[in-house]
């Protein structure tokens, strides 16, 4: 078994942000600082039973900072690089990453087709990701040392911009569910089919993915599975879990 399929992963050098943007940021800060100050509050006040009880609930606030973050930077990759171990690459391959960020799993995809490339597409909005944006991710991809196969393209989930049968891997993490129509993002599980080659494979952690499964089967799609990733996605959550689709577009 490979280094990347242990759990371990090589020593980040790029900066991939905080998943949830400006939003996450604040609710975590609000968060830490309301129970914080709480605790302050009561232990100035010499209310002993009152300080424990907010002290603890402080502990538990941190935890679920300190999960979240994690889930978000260490967590996300480690899963990544089991995931794309498990895919057993020759290197060769093109791989599409939708929804790409500031390219934490397109740098992973990359440094295993070096002989391939990888493509990121992405709206490039800050408030799925802190400082999203293309020129962050393409100076990820230089950092790790795959810029020269990390292409990046501007372009929506639901019409991407590329020939059918394209793609001979297509992954996405915690991206699809920010398109909050169904049809909407029904189109977009279209479009990852579409544009891969026959028998080519599709990767998707996100939330609520169980619901995609029944899409790329009535595509035609074989060997679709949809399982429970482990506490790494749990966001600091206690009981909470992305889920993973994985399938492959049947061949002609």
């Amino acid at each position: 078994m490979g280094q990347a399929a242990r759990g371990t992963i090589r020593p980040q050098r790029g900066s991939y942000g905080i998943d949830g943007g400006a939003i996450a940021i604040g609710a975590l800060a609000a968060v830490l600082g309301t129970t914080a100050a709480e605790t302050m509050w009561a232990w100035r006040r010499g209310r002993a039973n009152l300080t424990l009880l907010s002290a603890a609930a402080l502990g538990f606030s941190a935890s679920i900072v300190a999960g979240y973050l994690y889930s978000s930077g260490p967590g996300k990759r480690s899963v990544w690089s089991e995931l794309l171990e498990g895919l057993d690459l020759v290197g060769d391959e093109e791989i599409l990453d939708v929804g790409c960020g500031r390219g934490a799993v397109l740098v992973l995809a990359a440094r295993r087709v070096p002989r391939g490339r990888a493509v990121g597409v992405d709206v490039w909005r800050t408030r799925d990701q802190s400082g999203n944006s293309a020129r962050a991710a393409a100076r990820n991809a230089r950092t790790e040392g795959v810029g020269d196969r990390v292409e990046l393209v501007d372009g929506d989930a639901r019409s991407l911009p590329f020939p059918a049968a394209s793609f001979d891997v297509v992954v996405s993490n915690l991206a699809l569910h920010n398109i909050r129509d169904p049809f909407e993002r029904e189109e977009a599980l279209c479009e990852v089919v579409r544009v891969l080659r026959p028998g080519g494979r599709l990767v998707i952690a996100d939330q609520g993915a169980t619901k995609y499964a029944e899409v790329f089967r009535e595509l035609g799609c074989a060997d679709v599975a949809v399982s429970s990733l482990d506490w790494r996605t749990s966001f600091g959550i206690p009981g909470h879990r992305l889920h993973l689709v994985s399938g492959s577009k049947h061949p002609l």
